[in-house]
């Protein structure tokens, strides 16, 4: 078993390319066989590598199970957590400014992987689309023209919004 592992550090010694504390060991098997996955660390050269439940690789999550779950979760968080960001700066900011940071900020991370996302099960899929719905809203709240605040009467101002 250890065999491979060496071969991997020699190929990759010999192509200048450092084993560093990003590199990760990803046993894959069903849900049902989880538990017979093992846990000890591997030795690739002379470093001890742990096997994780999920690894990231070129900004995809991916589980030991293939049920893409770490990506979802992580990306629904990232997302949702980017339109609170600019929630909290729509008013320092032009409409042009908001709509491109939706779209660099939330469209950007929910289309990059797409294409790994293919016969995902339907509540994964929804927690994706809530982000989507939630995007819409924000876009909308956002493409609303703000009226200017009087200060004259407050009564005024609090029934024009």
């Amino acid at each position: 078993m250890s065999a491979c592992p060496d071969e991997v550090a020699l190929w990759m010694r010999s192509n200048r390319l450092p084993l560093n504390t990003k590199t990760g060991v990803l046993w894959c098997a069903t849900s049902r066989r989880q538990d017979q996955i093992p846990t000890d660390p591997i030795r690739v050269g002379g470093d001890l590598i742990s096997p994780a439940t999920s690894v990231r690789d070129l900004g995809i999550y991916l589980d030991s199970d293939a049920s893409m779950k770490t990506h979802v979760s992580k990306t629904v968080s990232n997302c949702f957590a980017a339109l609170r960001q600019i929630r909290s700066i729509r008013q320092c900011v032009s409409r042009q400014v908001m709509l491109s940071m939706v779209v660099s900020l939330v469209l950007q991370r929910l289309d990059f992987g797409n294409a790994t996302l293919v016969g995902l099960p339907a509540y994964q899929l929804s927690r994706l689309h809530a982000v989507h719905t939630q995007r819409r809203c924000t876009t909308c709240f956002i493409a609303q023209q703000v009226r200017p605040r009087h200060t004259t009467s407050s009564g005024a101002a609090l029934a024009e919004y």
